[in-house]
């Protein structure tokens, strides 16, 4: 059954605004900044939860594709509200190379517009949206993939980085 969400994609950072700063713990080890990655292009993906099949299945495919991110100068941050631990297991379990940030108070999903409420086989909750950004040289968004399907995106993603 597919899931909807009543998340309304004008509450989203807009092409060409300053991406939303943050630091987040990092699974493994030191703090993010995102600022402090600058002068390189940042995907960020939210994804709801580890080891879920949509989202093991997209930090797989991220990780498929690292090298080439690598390649075009690019950072990958997957962000969920996951503990740094249960970070650290789904990572190994699945040999992730993606850096996994924890934003278990959901500030980062709250000012990112991917936090709210959400619907799934006729039960309504609180979650994350899957959603991804793409963040310039210079901190500005530069791409928006709300809702995200899987399969394709992340392709999609790495064109969009090789097109900066």
């Amino acid at each position: 059954m597919s899931q909807s969400t009543s998340e309304k994609t004008d509450t989203l950072p807009k092409k060409g605004e300053m991406a939303p700063d943050f630091t987040l713990p990092q699974d493994g080890g030191d703090p993010v900044t995102l600022s402090d990655l600058r002068p390189a292009p940042v995907v960020v993906f939210f994804y709801p939860r580890d080891d879920t099949p949509g989202c093991t299945i997209e930090n797989k495919d991220f990780t498929d594709m690292a090298k080439d991110f690598s390649k075009a100068g690019a950072v990958v941050l997957g962000i969920s509200k996951d503990t740094v631990e249960k970070h650290e297991k789904f990572r190994k379990k699945h040999d992730l190379s993606s850096i996994l940030l924890s934003d278990a108070d959901s500030d980062v999903c709250e000012r990112y517009g991917v936090w709210g409420e959400k619907q799934m086989y006729g039960k309504t909750f609180e979650g994350i949206t899957r959603a991804t950004f793409l963040i310039d040289r210079d901190g500005k968004i530069a791409e928006v993939w709300p809702k995200v399907k899987v399969k394709g995106h992340v392709e999609a993603v790495l064109a969009a980085v090789e097109a900066l």
